[in-house]
């Protein structure tokens, strides 16, 4: 079956299911064992295990079902040609490349529509989410990195390392279904000059290069180069949303947990308050359509409610909750230890006898290792349809700064207390010594702030509700019983890799404890 029949399917299978809850309700009538907030990573391990131990749970996704193709045959939009459909109620795209040349031919102005990517802006710091039924699978690059073992353990004291590396990591794998490029098509296809390039330069400067392993189908990306398949990662298609070959999470966990016949996925449904009901809790949602128009306010119960709307979204529902009184005995720790992970971009410039190559696939597969420097850098696409000689990459650093979020009862906004401190310096120790090895330099005219450096924006946004500290060592939330977080949120701010595994991971670990102790 192929991609857009197969969303076209799952949706229409839950179409009855769900019919409560795309009508209009205006009582707090409607009641359901578990509520999982957002469709993440976190949220949708718990939605399928909830869903196989046989309880009714409605999952409530404030984006879109990426389902339904547009005039042009396409359910996302690309790269090179972003409309309505790329952006979270954005007036012009907010690209994380402006172009080259100091040219910005990354963005353009868009219809206000429920795009895939949003780009929730703070005072010094941009945060990339996913927006859609599937979250972040939808719009990251599907590196699956499990983190260094000591690295983690340093990270979660708490956890056994043993029963992770075991039983969780691989099991997190699985589900993903995560797989490597094969070595034939690294080394031949010209999709990947550009990364064999970075290599080199590399290894010229003492580091290794590594391949990163991906949930993007490179059987699907081999088949691409052969005019077999329709393009998806060889037609810059990435962030944006993947029209073919990418293993989402619409596709795997959330398909299984309706299959299960016990969950019920309602997208466009923004929860923005929580409060205390009897033994469980009152949520209180908004509809909107995919224009933004408001539908219904409802007013759902449960018994027990999972918070995955990410580190953002989770945190600021708990805040919320308890600056404004209705969870009054939300622990101090709430909001605490956030980080995007180290995320540091740059740019590099190449000589001209070095052309990174016009063709570029958009799904990254090398990443540069400098342990002495505390940092992995993933070799990222510029697909520009035009020779560049631009290297680009996400450094992500290891570090122990960490950020805090405020919210203010007076204006219902959240704030992201923010001053980084220590990745910039690594990720530009790095690749001094790349330029030095290679006699080259940086680009200037990449990003927006005309450095060749950027920490004002991060893919990786991780913390805020802190395992063992806002929560238990299995995410129940410390002053309230039944009230659990199950994503990035738990995540103290630094992984040293791309952390999606690791949050389905611990997802797991925590779901299997909590359904055997608490249900």
């Amino acid at each position: 079956m192929n991609d857009l029949s197969r969303r076209g399917f799952l949706g229409a299978a839950t179409l009855a299911a769900g019919a409560l809850f795309t009508g209009r309700a205006t009582a707090a009538s409607d009641h359901v064992p578990a509520i999982v907030v957002g469709s993440g990573y976190g949220a949708s391990v718990a939605a399928l295990r909830l869903g196989e131990a046989g309880v009714r749970t409605l999952v409530l996704e404030m984006g879109q079902r990426w389902q339904r193709p547009g005039p042009d045959g396409r359910v996302f939009c690309g790269m090179l040609d972003p409309d309505h459909r790329s952006m979270w109620f954005k007036d012009r795209t907010e690209a994380p490349v402006n172009g080259v040349l100091y040219l910005d031919l990354a963005n353009r102005p868009i219809r206000r529509h429920a795009g895939v990517l949003d780009r929730v802006n703070f005072s010094n710091m941009g945060v990339y989410v996913g927006r859609g039924v599937g979250g972040g699978s939808l719009v990251n690059g599907g590196m699956a990195v499990v983190p260094d073992r000591d690295y983690f353990a340093h990270r979660f004291p708490s956890v056994d390392a043993d029963e992770m590396y075991a039983t969780y990591f691989p099991l997190a794998n699985r589900m993903l279904r995560v797989n490597r490029i094969p070595g034939a098509l690294l080394e031949a296809s010209e999709f990947y000059r550009y990364a064999r390039l970075s290599r080199t330069l590399a290894a010229r400067a003492g580091f290794d290069t590594v391949t990163v392993p991906n949930v993007y189908s490179f059987a699907h990306m081999a088949a691409e180069e052969r005019g077999e398949a329709p393009k998806s990662a060889l037609a810059a298609e990435v962030i944006y949303g993947n029209n073919h070959g990418k293993f989402t999470l619409d596709r795997g966990y959330l398909a299984d947990a309706e299959r299960t016949g016990n969950v019920t996925i309602a997208p466009l449904h923004q929860v923005t308050r929580i409060q205390p009901h009897g033994a469980g809790y009152a949520l209180t949602v908004r509809e909107i359509t995919p224009d933004g128009e408001l539908v219904a306010e409802k007013h759902l119960t449960c018994d027990r409610l999972f918070l995955g709307a990410g580190s953002l979204g989770s945190t600021e529902l708990l805040l919320r909750a308890r600056e404004t009184g209705d969870l009054p005995d939300l622990p101090a720790e709430v909001g605490t230890g956030w980080a995007p992970n180290g995320n540091v971009m740059v740019a590099r410039a190449n000589h001209l006898w070095d052309p990174t190559g016009f063709r570029q696939s958009a799904i990254p597969v090398l990443a540069v290792d400098a342990p002495q420097h505390g940092v992995l850098a993933e070799i990222a696409p510029v697909p520009a349809g035009i020779e560049t000689y631009v290297s680009l990459y996400l450094a992500i650093a290891r570090t122990e700064e960490r950020g805090h979020f405020t919210y203010d009862t007076t204006t219902g906004r959240t704030d992201l207390h923010w001053r980084p401190t220590e990745a910039l310096p690594a990720a530009e120790a790095t690749f001094d010594r790349i330029n030095e090895a290679n006699g080259t330099g940086y680009r200037y005219d990449v990003f927006a702030n005309r450095k060749p450096f950027t920490e004002d924006f991060c893919y990786h946004p991780l913390g805020g509700a802190v395992l063992d500290q806002a929560t238990d060592n299995h995410g129940r939330v410390k002053g309230y019983r039944n009230l659990y977080v199950t994503d990035g949120a738990l995540i103290p701010g630094s992984l040293g890799v791309n952390p999606f595994v690791t949050i389905t991971a611990l997802a797991e670990r925590n779901l299997a404890t909590i359904l055997t102790t608490d249900l």
